[in-house]
């Protein structure tokens, strides 16, 4: 880490506390718990994936919308870490609270988990904006998939703890419940992702922002408005949104909904664990390779082909039929997952006016958050009219196919050298 600046590594560490939340909760734990809670309740498998399909859609839909307005007005000198703060707290508050909730109120977990996920989400936004005030446009692939590399290693920690408090209740060997064992899980999550925050709350700072005005809320929807309008100006932003439209609405659906996938495909909870947890593992240096790579190689051409090891994963995942073939799958998702999300909020971050970060990451939000509508709604209503999850994941292949192509029309951004020097403060 000594290659990185202070701001650099305060910044990434969030996603070494944040990306316990990304496991446990959105991927593994969680997701076993809630399929335990609904089986239990006489709710099938094909509809228990199904409604955390449409509550996944319903809280992306509520920050979708309010990605773009309340971007703008973080834009303003000193607001963006004030709202970073507001969902981070509403996360990790929503996140220990699923720990209260009783095991067989199903309906409430996703009720908890709805508000979790938007807290979760929404500080993501102002996280990733951030990126333009801790580093250089030259540095930006290196340090986001730094980023995502730390939370890959960093999230296998409190994963691992998990893991072991379950597997070991569920043997009898600790005198917990499993129902017990998976609560603590959500707790040790909440503290991992507030302790491993302290540094980005203490020591980075808004750097690019615009000067407060009369009526701040007025201006900022004038501002908005403006963009709207003018947004063709911005042509190889606007490319880039819709192409990152369709590959990232299949990437967050795979992630999402892979643990109760693998349920319905008859795995068993251990297994399922100690796949996701080779996973992180695996994921952690491709995901600083394909950073490393886009040097060389330039970001655009390894987004290329962490799309296109994701649509082998979709045709995959038709033909899954034992413990191995899911082994294989996830070892592929492994390869890319972290390498394509890093280099698409590095891309965009070359591609955005800095003093107006906020803004264009809200409507990055908004693209990426409209998809993940789209893509468990796909899963979901395919599930339900075949009665087969594996065709669900295989209709994902459209998207993945029509962002590749819209991508191929995006211009490399232009990265400017005269801010290279903020790198060596």
């Amino acid at each position: 880490m000594k290659n990185y600046t202070k701001e650099e590594k305060s910044w990434a560490l969030y996603d070494w506390g944040s990306s316990a939340y990304s496991i446990i909760i959105t991927t593994a734990v969680f997701p076993l718990f809630y399929k335990a809670a609904a089986t239990e309740a006489g709710v099938s498998p094909s509809d228990s994936t199904a409604y955390l399909g449409y509550t996944i859609a319903i809280f992306t839909f509520i920050l979708a919308l309010l990605g773009p307005i309340l971007g703008t007005i973080a834009d303003y000198e000193g607001l963006k870490k004030k709202f970073f703060a507001a969902f981070f707290f509403v996360g990790t508050a929503a996140t220990a609270m699923l720990a209260f909730v009783p095991s067989d109120n199903w309906l409430m977990l996703l009720v908890c988990y709805t508000f979790a996920a938007l807290g979760a989400t929404g500080a993501n936004v102002f996280y990733d904006a951030f990126i333009v005030d801790v580093t250089t446009e030259k540095r930006m692939n290196i340090v986001s998939s730094f980023g995502y590399g730390l939370g890959y290693i960093g999230s296998t920690i409190p994963f691992i703890i998990s893991i072991a408090i379950i597997v070991l209740s569920q043997q009898g060997i600790i005198p917990v419940s499993t129902i017990n064992a998976s609560r603590i899980a959500f707790v040790i999550t909440a503290i991992w992702w507030i302790v491993f925050s302290i540094p980005m709350f203490r020591h980075v700072q808004q750097r690019y922002f615009i000067e407060r005005e009369p009526n701040p809320i007025n201006q900022s929807f004038k501002r908005l408005s403006k963009t709207i309008r003018e947004i063709r100006q911005y042509r190889a932003l606007l490319l880039f949104l819709i192409a990152y439209f369709f590959y990232i609405d299949g990437v967050g659906t795979i992630i999402s909904m892979s643990t109760a996938y693998g349920t319905d495909l008859g795995l068993s909870p251990v297994s399922l664990l100690i796949i996701l947890f080779v996973t992180q593992v695996v994921a952690a240096p491709f995901a600083i390779l394909y950073g490393r790579l886009s040097n060389r190689f330039t970001g655009k051409k390894m987004l290329y082909v962490g799309i296109c090891v994701y649509i082998i994963v979709c045709i995959y995942a038709f033909f899954l039929e034992t413990v191995v073939d899911f082994w294989i799958l996830a070892m592929l998702v492994a390869t890319s997952q972290g390498g394509i999300q890093a280099l698409s909020r590095s891309y965009f971050g070359k591609l955005v006016p800095k003093e107006n970060s906020n803004e264009f990451f809200g409507f990055y939000n908004i693209f990426g958050k409209f998809a993940a509508i789209l893509g468990p709604l796909l899963v979901a209503v395919t599930s339900q009219i075949t009665g087969n999850s594996s065709m669900g994941v295989f209709s994902l292949v459209v998207l993945f196919v029509i962002g590749l192509v819209i991508l191929s029309r995006v211009p490399e951004p232009v990265v400017h050298d005269a801010v290279d020097d903020i790198a060596a403060e």
